[in-house]
């Protein structure tokens, strides 16, 4: 089945590329075919396909060198190479280094259904094989490249048990990856257990994690389990791992090291099988060297890395994400906000966001709690973003605004006196009074009414 995979043809063979085509397209593929590795490349920027299937010989650059590059740019894409005979050599090296086959031409077409079906089945996710749907990431809302790269990644690594470390600036989504890992391997109807090893005060931490048994400490009034336990046949998530303690660190490796865990005040261990996912925004290799992170316990959890970018880093996904963002706030807020005025959104996409996913989420929450109009506007999008109101005047405007105002402090400070207001701007009363009328200003409106103070202080 091929689940309307997508499917990159490289060959500068135009009559080959077409058979190709036609071939793949009746078995339900979907094919974009170009004829040069520099095209190939373009092609992947804009969509990553599903697999590449190219000729190690093309004009220019040839298919040795495509394949490298996309070795090094898209590690988990699969690629299958087609040779001739004297190019069989590049082609076994090619394998040896990663391409998932090569064909010999002329080739059956029967054989290359087989290789593309076998290469799909292993990049799939595991728990989407048969439906072929993105369920396991519904979460992640991107359209960008580099997070298409990133969940092409994620789904190789989830067929495995390896640990996995997250890394990412705050608020890029880490936990979010994580549950999506979890949600494409074989422990997804199994427990998903996250913990946050820095909001945990360090005292209840380690119960937490290991659990305790009955008088362990003072308050232990029950035996009780703890959060690695709870994850056993699934996903244990340890965000914030940086933050662990160090004598903490020593009882995870233990963990990792027999499969055994000890609760709090009990020397007998109970076996576990769970996955470590961690999460970090800190730099754990600075922390070795400082001696805050024990590098046994390191090299335990970054068996595969994986790299959340800064919503800075793919600002294609910003529009998206707000305009999801506000669909679902209207909805919980019973709002009827349809979307951003076109200023606003830009506004939006040009903002720097320190904090990521998490602070566009409250950016857009805070214009749809505050919204009055289908349309949201710039300046609700400023005040929320905190960025001052620049607003350009005229010099004529900027110099009528001065002398009003000027004007009505003159006459809030002398009590409506339009002699003392006169006198303090220099002018004569005759030009004073001309200025007051030009706005509008009556000199009686700012006089207090001392028969009123009067009765207000005798009450």
């Amino acid at each position: 089945m091929s689940n309307g995979a997508h499917l990159l043809l490289v060959d500068d063979d135009p009559d080959l590329l077409r058979l190709l085509s036609m071939r793949l397209t009746a078995n339900g593929y979907r094919v974009t075919a170009v004829g040069s590795a520099e095209a190939a490349l373009a092609r992947m920027s804009m969509q990553l396909p599903s697999l590449v299937i190219s000729d190690i010989r093309l004009p220019e650059r040839d298919g040795m060198a495509l394949f490298q590059q996309i070795r090094s740019q898209y590690p988990a894409l699969p690629v299958i190479l087609l040779t001739a005979h004297g190019t069989i050599p590049d082609a076994v090296e090619a394998t040896s280094l990663g391409a998932y086959a090569y064909l010999t031409k002329p080739f059956d077409a029967k054989v290359l259904l087989e290789r593309i079906g076998q290469a799909l089945a292993l990049t799939a996710p595991t728990a989407n094989r048969t439906s072929g749907d993105d369920s396991w990431r519904a979460e992640i809302i991107s359209r960008s490249q580099s997070m298409a790269e990133l969940l092409a990644e994620a789904r190789l690594v989830a067929a495995s048990d390896a640990s996995v470390l997250i890394r990412g600036e705050s608020g890029t989504g880490k936990e979010l990856l994580a549950r999506a890992i979890h949600r494409a391997s074989r422990r997804a109807k199994a427990p998903f257990i996250a913990v946050n090893c820095g909001a945990i005060p360090e005292p209840l931490l380690e119960s937490e994690l290991f659990g305790h048994v009955k008088g362990a400490f003072t308050g232990a009034v029950t035996n009780r389990e703890g959060l690695v336990q709870a994850a056993d046949g699934g996903t244990l998530f340890l965000d914030e791992i940086g933050d662990m303690p160090l004598l903490l660190q020593v009882k995870l490796l233990r963990v990792l090291q027999e499969r055994v865990v000890r609760q709090l005040g009990s020397d007998a261990g109970k076996p576990v099988d769970v996955r470590i996912l961690s999460a970090t925004h800190r730099d754990l290799d600075a922390a070795m060297l400082e001696g805050q992170f024990r590098e046994d316990l390191y090299y335990r959890l970054n068996v595969i890395t994986l790299t959340l970018p800064a919503l800075a880093q793919r600002r294609e996904d910003i529009g998206l994400l707000s305009t999801t963002f506000l669909q679902m706030l209207a909805k919980k807020y019973e709002k009827t906000v349809n979307g951003f005025a076109p200023d606003a959104l830009e506004a939006l996409t040009r903002a720097s966001w320190p904090g990521n996913v998490r602070q566009l989420y409250n950016v857009v929450e805070h214009v749809c709690a505050l919204a009055t109009a289908p349309l949201v506007p710039l300046s609700l999008v400023q005040r929320a973003l905190r960025v001052p109101t620049l607003e350009v005047l005229s010099y004529t405007e900027a110099k009528q605004r001065f002398e009003r105002n000027y004007l009505v402090q003159l006459l809030k400070l002398t009590d409506g006196n339009v002699s003392d207001a006169a006198r303090l701007a220099e002018r004569n009363r005759t030009e004073f009074y001309r200025l007051l009328q030009k706005y509008d200003l009556n000199a009686s409106q700012f006089r207090i009414d001392n028969n009123a103070v009067a009765e207000e202080r005798q009450e």
